[in-house]
């Protein structure tokens, strides 16, 4: 797989309540076309709220373990990451990849992943994924339209970002250190500093009009943050 694209696809893009064929229908057609073109990709598909959902009961059932929240999970994840991964049929590899080190023994040009094991976020995974693969670019497909310079949903005058060096979108962000499972936060930490350390582009979109990506996969104005 020669310098694929790796995209951050959010959980809750996925299961916003339900289950939202329409997106993953939508998904699937504008990343086909893509693939017609000689593109290839790695989609890695986040917990979202179903995540939070099975955490917070695993907290109200006693459970206290950091290690064990965090499974719960990425087992989550597995299970979004394995419906979209049936979706694409034949195309995609015939199973989710997980480990990073696996990519070199994989001939597919799509591949699906998920959560991999504690203390890693699937935007952690995403930048394992693209250092593994060579890639130079991640979209992260979310519900924001923009990164903003603080939470606009608590702050009405947040300015929204459009786009951003490493060291600034890094500066918005919680310390690695502050990083636990399940946090919700435009980007991972923990990522973002492995990112900065692989000069990675990143864009982050709103995932839920597609349009945004499509603009971006041709180069055009795009709703959305570049980081770079």
């Amino acid at each position: 797989m020669q310098s694929p694209t790796i995209i951050s696809l959010g959980g809750s893009i996925v299961v916003p309540d339900g289950i939202d064929i329409a997106f993953i229908s939508a998904f699937r057609t504008l990343i086909q076309e893509r693939m017609k073109l000689g593109e290839s990709f790695i989609v890695i598909v986040g917990g979202g709220k179903v995540c939070r959902r099975y955490q917070a009961s695993a907290t109200e059932l006693g459970v206290t373990d950091k290690d064990q929240l965090d499974w719960v999970g990425i087992f989550a994840t597995r299970l979004n990451a394995e419906l979209v991964r049936v979706a694409f049929g034949d195309i995609a590899h015939s199973e989710l990849v997980l480990d990073p080190a696996v990519l070199s023994k994989v001939t597919a040009p799509l591949v699906i992943g998920a959560g991999w094991k504690p203390g890693h976020s699937t935007d952690f995974g995403a930048i394992l994924m693209a250092e593994s693969s060579g890639a130079k670019r991640i979209i992260n497909l979310s519900n924001i339209d923009y990164v903003y310079d603080k939470d606009p949903r608590k702050f009405p005058d947040a300015k929204k970002i459009e786009c951003a060096t490493w060291k600034e979108f890094r500066d918005l962000l919680p310390e690695p250190s502050a990083w636990v499972p399940g946090l919700n936060a435009p980007f991972d930490p923990v990522a973002a500093k492995r990112g900065s350390e692989l000069s990675l582009e990143i864009a982050i979109m709103n995932g839920n009009n597609l349009e945004h990506l499509k603009n971006y996969f041709e180069g055009k104005p795009f709703t959305g943050t570049v980081i770079r």
